[in-house]
């Protein structure tokens, strides 16, 4: 029986483990979007996953969607994550970089500029800002011919990324954030070939896909997605059939993985994994749920053919998960106030298990 300590090769690497650390915002990047010594101990003391999936990072100025998150679009940030890539190589771990474009989850007192999304429709909620929650903008619709130039900044990031040492790249496709709102019937809205029907909804993921393989490699390269979660106001319809969909056009591209959030049905996402003939990484637990990822979920979703499994919250709190879900340890509970409150409190306090005497 497959379990979460077996090693597993993902493209040119082996993982001595199958437990993936998923992405986790914490803002802690300095001005200019530059990766900071704290978040190279922070990444470092996790170094024992199997896979580091980073934070969101933006591949643009017009991509970052909260204050305080990192960049890969400068040669400055560039060379601000390489303390992170070796922080990590040193302790014997795996780095991906999310590449996150938040399209209209952003905000002008953010940017400096009028977010731009699919369609001129606002997200739902409010958005964190420098001054503070404020309802989210509408955004400007993209025209057709900027559309292209937004797909290649995640393979322009990519690039900045290998520079700086991460040993791959993950598109950011989940959560209501820009291709997410191409998938959606709700925030696109368009009539051109990037709107509509599949096909065309399905498009700018494939191009920013297909861009980032062509700039880095398919075995670099990875995309998560969450089916049907309708996070921030971005709703999907046809479901299974639009998935299915982008599947059948990602899979000859041979890339490192698919990454899955539990976001819709268990039948659906058993039905994508037989869909995806590459490697699928899952995460057992809603986005933002009340609920973590656990060791019982994680060995049903390797009975049910994911390859990895990835864990979120668990992370914070437990720089040594993967040590703890070895020995059946108890997991310490992480601090929420402290998830985005800056400063090293709750980011690089947090210690391994201590056995006692």
């Amino acid at each position: 029986m497959t379990t979460l300590f077996d090693r597993y090769r993902l493209g040119e690497m082996v993982l001595p483990n199958r437990v993936v650390m998923a992405p986790l915002t914490r803002v802690r990047a300095a001005a200019g979007g530059l990766a900071t010594p704290s978040m190279a101990t922070y990444y470092a003391q996790r170094a024992t996953a199997g896979l580091i999936v980073t934070e969101g990072v933006q591949p643009s100025i017009v991509g970052q969607s909260n204050p305080g998150t990192p960049g890969l679009h400068t040669d400055e940030q560039a060379k601000s994550w390489q303390q992170v890539t070796d922080a990590v190589h040193i302790n014997g771990g795996r780095i991906f970089a999310q590449l996150m474009h938040g399209g209209r989850v952003s905000h002008p007192e953010t940017i400096g500029m009028q977010p731009v999304g699919p369609s001129a429709v606002p997200a739902a909620g409010e958005l964190f800002t420098p001054t503070g929650r404020k309802p989210a903008p509408v955004p400007r619709a993209l025209d057709t011919a900027e559309v292209p130039d937004h797909a290649r900044s995640y393979a322009d990031a990519a690039r900045y990324a290998v520079g700086a040492g991460f040993d791959g790249v993950e598109l950011h496709g989940a959560n209501g954030y820009l291709i997410s709102q191409f998938l959606s019937s709700t925030a696109n809205l368009r009539t051109d070939r990037y709107g509509g029907s599949i096909t065309n909804r399905i498009r700018f993921a494939v191009e920013a896909v297909t861009a980032t393989v062509e700039a880095v490699g398919g075995h670099r390269t990875g995309i998560r997605l969450s089916p049907g979660a309708g996070i921030w106001g971005a709703t999907e319809t046809d479901v299974p059939e639009m998935y299915a969909a982008l599947l059948t056009e990602l899979a000859p591209l041979g890339l490192a993985y698919v990454h899955l959030e539990l976001t819709t049905a268990e039948e659906v996402l058993v039905g994508l994994r037989r869909a995806w003939p590459g490697t699928l990484i899952v995460n057992p637990a809603f986005p933002m749920g009340p609920k973590k990822a656990d060791r019982a979920a994680a060995q049903r979703w390797l009975e049910l053919g994911a390859d990895l499994i990835s864990f979120g919250r668990a992370f914070i709190a437990n720089p040594d998960l993967v040590e703890r879900l070895r020995q059946n340890l108890p997991l310490a509970d992480d601090d929420q106030a402290t998830w985005y409150a800056g400063g090293d409190q709750g980011y690089l306090t947090y210690p391994a298990y201590r056995y006692e005497a």
